[in-house]
């Protein structure tokens, strides 16, 4: 109960806080940590689901997974600072991070082809985007699809789309 209770005193305070999260962070997936004891999502860049896949070199190889190492190489033992840039419909703190050198971890999470930008929310990483495309980093070495679409086809499948063929997939 205790937990709760300081949870819900979090959130309910953090609506007037302006400062920076500043700490180490735990990465959850490919675009989401905790720093500070706050869930946080990065701004503008959507990575790939846990169990999505890209087709390469005729194989399913797990973006998802990639992704993720990737944030917990960029985060590794350093202190980042997160300035918040809105709450999303989720709950979660959208926000920019940054390492302590001044790394914007999203742009790098993109320009390394392990996330996309989220054009829906923001462009602030599309010509990273463009880059990682034309080099042929990360996910854009094979047929993958686009995170958002991956959701909404593992929605509707009412299961995991990782078993997508990849003849269903397309180069995004």
């Amino acid at each position: 109960m205790r937990f709760l209770t300081t949870r819900l005193a979090a959130i309910l305070t953090f609506k007037s806080r302006t400062d920076p999260l500043i700490g180490a962070a735990r990465v959850i997936d490919g675009d989401t940590i905790v720093v500070a004891e706050q869930l946080v999502r990065l701004h503008g860049i959507d990575a790939p689901e846990l169990d999505q896949t890209f087709w390469w070199r005729g194989r399913h190889i797990s973006c998802g997974t990639m992704a993720l190492a990737a944030l917990e190489a960029l985060t590794a033992g350093v202190s980042l600072r997160c300035k918040v840039v809105e709450r999303d419909r989720h709950g979660r703190l959208v926000a920019k991070c940054f390492s302590p050198n001044g790394v914007d971890i999203g742009r790098r999470l993109v320009s390394a082809g392990w996330a996309l930008a989220y054009r829906r929310y923001s462009t602030d990483y599309v010509d990273a985007e463009d880059e990682a495309r034309r080099a042929g980093r990360g996910m854009w070495r094979g047929r993958f699809v686009k995170p958002w679409e991956w959701r909404i086809a593992a929605a509707r499948a009412g299961t995991s789309a990782s078993a997508r063929s990849p003849d269903r997939s397309s180069r995004a």
